[in-house]
C-alpha cells in the first residue's frame, strides 16, 4: 500500500472514531430551523385571524372572559409577579389555572396551546413554598457556570410541577450604574462574566431539549442596553433610570450591551425580551436595526420575541401606530395584559391596509410555531395537564440544598478584623439583631410572591435568626433584638441590616447610603463592645462607610433567598468563604456609577474582591 493510501486509511479512521466518540458522548441538539417546515405547513391552514392570535399574550388577572383564548386565538397567557389565582397561590391551584388556560386553547379549530409565561427569575418564586434561590447579583459572585444552571434546572422541574413551561429568565442585562433598581438581576458590571452565566441559565432551564418533561422555554432579557440607562431619562414619573435611555456609541453598546445575546442564542434560547428601554433616543422595541438586523440576522435568533409587559405603547401615543412600528421592526409576539382586544382590532386593520405586509406576520407566526412544535405541544396525545403527582418538588429537600449552597458561594466577606470568623457554634451566648435577621420577605428581595416582593412571612424558608438557633450548640444562648437592644454580656453579635424588597421603578434610589435606621442597631451593638460580624441584605452595593468602621467582620449577603443556612454555613465555618464581588464598591456617592476600567481610583472594594478563611 502507497503511503498516501496509509494517510488517508488512518485519517478516514480517525474521522469515524470522532464521529463515533461524539454520538456516544454528545447527541446534537435540534436547531429550531428543523421545525421550520411542520412550522409552514401549519401556518399554511391558518387565516389572518388565527395568525394574529398567535401573537398575542394577555395575562390571566387582565382577561375579560376565558374564552377570549378561543375568540382571539390567543397564542400565550402570562401570570404577572403578582397575577395569584383566585382560588389561592398554591401548587394545586397554579395547576388548575394552568390546565384551564390550555383547555380553552385546546378547543380552537386548529388546537394549537397557548404558551404560558412566569417571572421565574429566581426560582418559581411567585407560588409560595417554592425554592427562591439568591437573586442573580449573588449568584454572580460564585462565578460559577455549573451552580447558576444547577439552579436554573431546579427552578425549570419546579415550574413543572405546575405545568407552567416558561420563565421569563435569564435576565442577561450588564448593569453600569447601581442606582438602577434591577441592578439585583444583572450577574455582574462585566459583560465576561454575564455571558457565561447567562448562557448557562439557558441550559439550566432548557435542559436536554425544549420537549423535556423537566425543561422549560428561556426568555434572554432585556435587549439590549437595560443596565446601561442615563440618570433623567427615564419617562416614568418618580423613575430617575429605569425604562430610560442609554447613550454611547455602538462600539460600546456591543461590548458590553450586545455581548451577552451571542451566548444566550448559542445555548439554545427560543425566545428573547426586547427592553423597555432605548438606545440613544430610540425604543428598542421599535428599532428594526437592533431586532431584525442585528438580532435575527447578524446573531441568527430563530426564535421569537415577545414585547415586555404594555411596552408597545411607549412607542407612540397612537397605539395603532405604535402597533405597527414595533411589528415591522421584529417583534414577533406582544404582551399585552388587558388590551388584548384593542390589539387584535388595530393589527388585523394594519395588515388589511398594508400597513404591516403579511410576510412579516407570518414571519412572526412562523417563529412561535417552531418554538410550541420543539417543544413537544403540537405532537400526537401532547397532554397539557399538570403531573400533580410530582408536585412534592416543589420547595423539596434536594433543590434547598442547592440553593444553600449558591447561598453560601455567593457570600462576600469584606471584612474579618482578627479572624471573628468563622464564630463559635459553642459560645455561651449569641446577640442576633436587625429587622431583616428574621424576615424571610426582606431575605427574598423583589420579585418574591408579589411583583414588589414584601417583608414579612411571605413563604416557607429559614431566616437568618432560625439558622442560627439550628446551628448553636444546645447550650448555647440566642437572643433577639430587631432595634439592637440588649446585646451586653454576649459572646458574639450578628447584626443584618440592609435594603427592604423592591423592584423594576420603584427600586431606583438616588442616595445609596445606609439608612439611619441601620445605623442606630449597629451603633447600639458597638457601644455593647461585643464583637460584631454585621450581615448586609441588598440588590446592589451600598454606601457603607458609616457603618464598616463600627463592624469587626462585614458580610455582603446580597438577596440570598430562602435558605438562610446557608449563611451560617459560612459564618460559623463549616464551609470558607468564597464568594468574589462581581460588582466594584463605591466609597462613596461621588463615585457613582463605578465599574472596572471607567478610570476612577480608590473603590472602597474593587471587582473581584472578596477575603477567603480555610474551611474546616
Amino acid at each position: 500500500m502507497r503511503i498516501y493510501q496509509i494517510y488517508l486509511v488512518l485519517f478516514c479512521g480517525v474521522l469515524l472514531l470522532v464521529g463515533g466518540c461524539q454520538g456516544m458522548f454528545s447527541e446534537k441538539k435540534a436547531s429550531l430551523m428543523d421545525y421550520d417546515a411542520e412550522a409552514k405547513e401549519l401556518l399554511a391552514k391558518m387565516t389572518l385571524d388565527e395568525k394574529i392570535g398567535q401573537m398575542i399574550q394577555s395575562e390571566t388577572t387582565g382577561m375579560k372572559d376565558w374564552s377570549d383564548i378561543e375568540t382571539y386565538y390567543l397564542g400565550s397567557v402570562l401570570a404577572g409577579g403578582s397575577a395569584d389565582p383566585k382560588s389561592g397561590n398554591d401548587p394545586a391551584s397554579w395547576a388548575t389555572e394552568f390546565e384551564t388556560v390550555m383547555a380553552h386553547s385546546m378547543k380552537t379549530r386548529l388546537k394549537i396551546p397557548v404558551l404560558f409565561g412566569i417571572d421565574a427569575v429566581h426560582g418559581h418564586s411567585n407560588i409560595v413554598g417554592a425554592t427562591i434561590f439568591p437573586h442573580n447579583i449573588g449568584l454572580g459572585c460564585t462565578g460559577s457556570a455549573e451552580l447558576v444552571e444547577k439552579c436554573a434546572h431546579a427552578t425549570a422541574v419546579e415550574m413543572k410541577a405546575t405545568g407552567i413551561h416558561w420563565a421569563f429568565a435569564p435576565c442577561v442585562t450588564v448593569p453600569q450604574d447601581e442606582r438602577w433598581g434591577r441592578s439585583y438581576e444583572g450577574f455582574s458590571e462585566n459583560a465576561e462574566l454575564v455571558s457565561e452565566l447567562g448562557a448557562a441559565a439557558v441550559k439550566g432551564l432548557q435542559g436536554d431539549g425544549l420537549a423535556a418533561s423537566d425543561s422549560v422555554l428561556s426568555c434572554a432579557k432585556h435587549f439590549a442596553g437595560d443596565g446601561g440607562t442615563a440618570v433623567g431619562s427615564s419617562t416614568l414619573d418618580g423613575g430617575i433610570m429605569d425604562q430610560g435611555d442609554t447613550r454611547c456609541d455602538e462600539e460600546v453598546f456591543r461590548a458590553i450591551h450586545l455581548k451577552p445575546y451571542g451566548p444566550a442564542i448559542a445555548a439554545g434560547t427560543a425566545s428573547i425580551m426586547p427592553s423597555y428601554s432605548s438606545w440613544n433616543g430610540l425604543k428598542c422595541s421599535a428599532s428594526k436595526y437592533l431586532l431584525t438586523d442585528v438580532l435575527k440576522k447578524e446573531l441568527g435568533f430563530d426564535g421569537f420575541l415577545i414585547s415586555d409587559y404594555e411596552a408597545i405603547k411607549q412607542i407612540d401615543p397612537d397605539f395603532k401606530k405604535a402597533i405597527g412600528i414595533s411589528v415591522n421592526a421584529g417583534m414577533d409576539m406582544a404582551m399585552e395584559p388587558g388590551r388584548y382586544r384593542e390589539f387584535f382590532k388595530n393589527l388585523k386593520e394594519l395588515v388589511e391596509e398594508g400597513t404591516v405586509p403579511m410576510s412579516r406576520i407570518d414571519d412572526a407566526v412562523t417563529r412561535i410555531l417552531r418554538v410550541k412544535i420543539a417543544m413537544g405541544m403540537m405532537a400526537d396525545g401532547y397532554d397539557y395537564h399538570a403531573d400533580r403527582a410530582k408536585m412534592a418538588v416543589i420547595g423539596c429537600k434536594e433543590h434547598r440544598e442547592i440553593a444553600r449552597q449558591a447561598v453560601r458561594e455567593s457570600l462576600v466577606l469584606l471584612k474579618n478584623d482578627d479572624k471573628l470568623l468563622p464564630l463559635d457554634k459553642g459560645a455561651g451566648k449569641v446577640f442576633v439583631a436587625g429587622v431583616s435577621a428574621d424576615n424571610i420577605g426582606d431575605q427574598c428581595g423583589g420579585w418574591t410572591i408579589d411583583w414588589q416582593g414584601r417583608s414579612g412571612d411571605i413563604t416557607d424558608g429559614t431566616t437568618l435568626l432560625e439558622a442560627v438557633k439550628a446551628t448553636v450548640s444546645e447550650d448555647t444562648e440566642v437572643v433577639y433584638s430587631a432595634g439592637g437592644e440588649g446585646a451586653k454580656g454576649a459572646d458574639v453579635a450578628i447584626v443584618v441590616v440592609g435594603e427592604k424588597p423592591y423592584a423594576e421603578m420603584r427600586g431606583d434610589r438616588a442616595n445609596l447610603v445606609i439608612s439611619e435606621e441601620d445605623k442606630s442597631v449597629v451603633r447600639k451593638v458597638k457601644a455593647s463592645g461585643v464583637p460584631m460580624v454585621v450581615v448586609l441584605y441588598s440588590g446592589r452595593p451600598i454606601v457603607i462607610n458609616d457603618i464598616l468602621g463600627d463592624s469587626d467582620a462585614f458580610v455582603a449577603g446580597w438577596l440570598p433567598g430562602t435558605e438562610g443556612e446557608g449563611l451560617t454555613d459560612v459564618l460559623f465555618g463549616d464551609y470558607g468563604s468564597s464568594g468574589k464581588l462581581s460588582f466594584t464598591w463605591p466609597r462613596d456617592m461621588s463615585q457613582v456609577p463605578i465599574n472596572v476600567g471607567d478610570g476612577k481610583a480608590d473603590a472602597l472594594f474593587e471587582y473581584g474582591f472578596g477575603l477567603e478563611t480555610f474551611e474546616k
